[in-house]
């Protein structure tokens, strides 16, 4: 019997792998296809990445971001710059950094397998029956706790009946892996301004190092994202229905770009009242720990995974009220504040202008950690402190029902069993 089967080997499954295994767990990942595959995420991560990647920077890094572009119309609309004068985010290769975190679990100690279908989880008093779809057919494992890291639609959290995220966004990504130097009508220089195209032809990638933000769609936004040779990318994200299909395809053109490959995929927001169940956790956008305000899920699940991998004992189905304890106290503040920056999504263009420019400029922001948002712009006369997460500034909003620990995991009190155990 295994201590763990982790389903789903993206950073978080990974990356939880790799500890448990570290710990002295007997660990089993599963991965559906071929790890980093098919791609359906951005790689524009905070530079906090490569505390998770140890020594893979020159391996993934494809272009460091100091600064972004606020456009409330198209690529030839007014902009409002915020930046700074040192890098503050990186883009990577996001298959490679899948692949990386895979071969350190491997490493460690974890049996990954790729091309395992998980098709049902049955949960028993003792442990946990895997029925699963691989290369040779139908294998059943057995395990004393299931790690559900399995992405947004998770088969994990559906068989062992813990809630939905609040939200699934559609995601939609297109990449022009040879850009133009002119790109909608205009050439963008390294110091995220516009010059004149001067018909110097092309070039073999994008090293800007401002990403492009156009709040266009609705209840979020559209992006283009330099990644220097590997050339750009570009994507947009909105609630379903909200043609995101015929919206990307207009972002295109606006650019006047034609993308040689295409993604997409569900954007998890607002994680479940509880991600646990008798013997099964959910980490990762399976968990919906995401930021409201972008989607990106990246550190935030790989920290969350290092919670489970310190709190949880696979012998004591206890410690998962641990796990759920930790990792709330850890993030949801940031997802609470995270949600209300989203909000200024949709207020009226006028009031947008008005704040973006308030704004403007110079500011420290962590874009993992928004709390920095609110320390920055309550103490814009103070030098900036990019790693502040303190809310200095006006009170936060209160934090959603669905963030707070439930009142059966602060007391210690289990919920009744999803099904009745076999």
């Amino acid at each position: 019997m295994y201590d763990f089967v982790v389903v789903g080997a993206g950073p978080a499954g990974s990356r939880f792998a790799r500890r448990a295994a570290v710990a002295g767990h007997d660990v089993l990942a599963l991965e559906r296809g071929g790890v980093g595959t098919p791609l359906a995420c951005s790689g524009h991560v905070s530079t906090d990445v490569w505390e998770y990647t140890d020594g893979a920077r020159d391996d993934l890094l494809q272009n460091e971001v100091r600064g972004a572009r606020f456009h409330l119309g198209g690529p030839d609309s007014d902009a409002h710059r915020f930046h700074r004068d040192e890098t503050i985010s990186n883009v990577i290769d996001r298959v490679g950094l899948d692949r990386h975190l895979a071969d350190l679990a491997r490493d460690a100690g974890a049996d990954l397998r790729e091309g395992h279908t998980v098709t049902a989880v049955d949960e028993r008093r003792d442990r946990v029956v895997i029925t699963a779809r691989g290369p040779d057919g139908v294998e059943r494992f057995e395990t004393r706790m299931v790690a559900g890291c399995d992405g947004p639609r998770s088969r994990v959290r559906g068989e062992v009946g813990l809630g939905e995220p609040g939200e699934l966004l559609h995601g939609v990504l297109g990449f022009d892996h040879d850009p133009l130097a002119t790109d909608g009508g205009r050439v963008v220089d390294a110091t995220g301004g516009d010059r004149p195209d001067t018909g110097s032809g092309a070039r073999a990638g994008d090293s800007g190092d401002f990403v492009d933000v156009h709040l266009t769609v609705p209840s979020f936004f559209a992006w283009r994202i330099p990644r220097g040779e590997a050339g750009v990318e570009y994507g947009l994200a909105a609630p379903p229905g909200a043609d995101v299909g015929d919206r990307f395809d207009r972002l295109a053109a606006a650019y006047d770009v034609t993308l040689d490959r295409r993604c997409s995929g569900a954007i998890p927001i607002e994680p479940p009242d509880s991600v646990v169940s008798r013997r099964t956790f959910l980490i990762g956008d399976a968990a919906a720990q995401t930021k409201p305000f972008t989607g990106g899920g990246i550190l935030y699940g790989m920290t969350a995974a290092d919670h489970a991998a310190s709190e949880i004992d696979p012998t004591e189905p206890a410690t998962l009220s641990a796990y759920e304890r930790a990792w709330r106290a850890d993030l949801r503040r940031e997802i609470a504040l995270g949600a209300w920056v989203r909000r200024a999504y949709d207020l009226p263009e006028p009031v947008q202008h008005v704040g973006m420019r308030a704004a403007d400029g110079e500011i420290g922001v962590h874009m993992d950690r928004p709390s920095t948002l609110f320390s920055s712009l309550s103490g814009a006369s103070s030098p900036i402190r990019s790693s502040s997460i303190a809310v200095d500034g006006p009170s936060p909003p209160a934090i959603p029902r669905r963030l707070r620990v439930p009142s059966h995991r602060r007391h210690g009190r289990r919920p009744r069993p999803a099904s009745s155990p076999t």
